[in-house]
């Protein structure tokens, strides 16, 4: 199947038609102008209340939970009320989620951003360092933690001048800062609630919404800032994209509306990264659809879970695809239900798109980019634009400008390759208490990305490598995405990680980090042997780490390259 540039062409143009959902209009904004969705909602509040219209359709399952939208709605109402009725929350007070994925993370984000308070996903894997300097960094009043964040901080909830309110506990909560949900909700009667929008602030879309921070494989997370403006932009963006898909993909949707499986998606990545909240769960909120959710990533659970929930649709890390489709169990399970399979927050290797041709039937494949400072958004490619360009991230956004730079700054033709800068109304408008840092990356309305890639002439967006993982060989730039994505072909290799390791002449050379499947072994020179012929011969690894453990990685599924470089330096 192929898509040809005319068809998404016309899609697009009938799409952002005037009188279409996604009419475009122009916004100013810091002495710039923006394009803009003209009839998006101004407001988090506003985005997310359409799914109250969804009923008792069922919206969450967690192990043996299920939760209708109702049943999340009066949770969130709930927890609205007593944020100011309780802890007297004010308009812009920051309030932080710091747990793995539950229910409970949906709803408490729901109410924080539809009250008009500002809310601030913590990054759930850290360590107390890392959580205490979150929370101090952004001066949240009040932290929403399950046990184990709880039992992490609790006694520094004093000196941070920080209440608790901890989700599922296990333990006795001792501490005079802190209390149980079922307590923070004891005296509320949802019949009696009086309307969300009777008791919550008055909202402007330039108001801060959410302080997201970021991910990080060195230093300290920073905290990109948004604005209800940005986040409700960044929703139609996405749906947009869902639409122009539908347009192109005919055939493949009238499969899956007629298959008999309402969709319903496996949430396997972290909610405070913004793949999880945006591709899953804000936009299954505001479409109806179901989300399964798991509290980590495991393929063999992965599997059962979509056996016997009938998951139509897995969205995560291209590695995580990966896992999938490799499982040695995945032939034997019955998988038909998945039809959609797509990676993102990274280069996909080839590899992957020929895994979903040949394990999924009629399968509806995607692709994208977007960064926490741009609210998940840049370009989207499923279905036919996947096939057409297998190894692009997709077409660009139509609210999203987009050039690249030289190491030089200045910035390059089209279609050349280079640092990826983003422009639009859905960038985060700074980092969060660090104009430093804020200055090095926003310059001009352009968000720096650090990625190295090029927009094509058919508008297609390739994302090349981190411009942090590029090695310089004797002055020979080589893509660690490019060396990966040819080690990963070997049949016995499960993950791979190309990175530099100092050679006195040539400056770098290519070192490897390899895991293996399991019962599966090769030599480092059976491994150069393989790609010899595949790779240009200086890209060809000139060290093997041949590891027993899986690759250290991020909460969003990213190697974790320095702590492999400094790793291997010692061994």
């Amino acid at each position: 199947m192929h898509s040809t540039p005319e068809a998404l062409i016309t899609a697009r143009a009938q799409l952002l038609q005037t009188g279409s959902p996604f009419e475009l209009t122009e916004q100013q904004q810091d002495g710039r102008r923006y394009q803009t969705y003209k009839l998006a909602p101004t407001s988090v509040r506003e985005a997310l209340a359409v799914g109250r219209q969804h009923g008792d359709n069922l919206f969450l399952q967690y192990q043996d939970e299920d939760w209708s939208f109702n049943q999340f709605f009066n949770q969130v109402d709930a927890i609205a009320f007593q944020l100011i009725n309780r802890y007297k929350i004010n308009k812009g007070d920051r309030v932080a989620i710091a747990m793995r994925n539950f229910p409970e993370w949906m709803t408490v984000y729901t109410a924080v951003t539809s009250l008009g308070a500002v809310v601030v996903p913590v990054n759930s894997w850290g360590k107390k360092d890392d959580l205490v300097y979150v929370l101090t960094d952004c001066g949240a009043k009040i932290v929403f933690a399950d046990q184990q964040r709880y039992d992490s901080i609790a006694d520094e909830l004093q000196a941070l001048q920080l209440k608790a309110v901890v989700v599922r506990n296990s333990g006795a909560i001792t501490n005079d800062c802190a209390e149980s949900l079922e307590d923070f909700l004891a005296d509320i009667d949802s019949d009696q609630l009086p309307e969300l929008a009777d008791y919550s602030f008055e909202i402007e879309s330039s108001d801060a919404a959410m302080i997201l921070y970021t991910s990080g494989t060195t230093g300290r997370p920073k905290g990109a800032l948004s604005s209800h403006l940005s986040i409700c932009q960044a929703l139609i963006n996405f749906e947009f994209h869902g639409a122009q898909s539908a347009m192109t993909n005919g055939k493949v949707i009238e499969k899956m509306m007629t298959s008999g499986f309402p969709s319903k998606s496996l949430l396997a990545v972290p909610l405070f990264h913004v793949s999880g909240l945006y591709a899953h769960f804000l936009l299954s909120l505001r479409g109806g659809r179901s989300i399964n959710i798991m509290y980590k990533w495991d393929p063999t659970k992965a599997l059962q879970v979509i056996a016997e929930q009938r998951i139509t649709t897995l969205s995560g890390a291209p590695s995580m695809v990966l896992d999938l489709l490799e499982h040695p169990d995945f032939d034997s399970t019955d998988t038909s239900s998945l039809m959609v399979a797509s990676g993102g927050g990274a280069a996909s290797p080839p590899k992957m798109a020929q895994l979903i041709k040949d394990k999924i039937s009629d399968p509806y494949p995607g692709s994208g980019y977007g960064l926490t400072e741009t609210n998940a958004s840049c370009c989207s490619g499923t279905g036919a634009s996947f096939w057409y360009k297998p190894s692009s991230s997709g077409t660009l956004s139509p609210i999203i400008e987009l050039k690249t730079i030289g190491e030089d700054g200045q910035d390059l033709p089209k279609g050349e390759r280079g640092e990826i800068c983003i422009r639009g109304i859905l960038v985060a408008s700074g980092y969060w208490n660090n104009p430093t840092a804020t200055a090095e990356s926003f310059i001009d309305g352009w968000f720096l990305t650090g990625d190295i890639g090029y927009l094509d002439d058919e508008n297609f967006v390739f994302v090349v490598d981190r411009a942090k993982d590029i090695i310089i060989r004797g002055g020979e730039n080589i893509s660690a995405n490019e060396v990966e994505a040819c080690y990963l072909e070997h049949p016995a290799v499960r993950e791979a990680a190309a990175f530099a390791v100092a050679h006195e002449r040539l400056g770098e050379e290519v070192g490897l980090a390899v895991y293996f499947k399991e019962g599966q072994q090769a030599s480092a020179d059976e491994l150069a042997a393989f790609v010899n012929g595949k790779l240009a011969h200086f890209k060809v690894a000139a060290h093997y780490w041949l590891r027993e453990q899986p690759l250290p990685r991020n909460a969003a599924n990213k190697v974790l390259k320095k702590q492999l470089r400094d790793d291997y330096s010692k061994l």
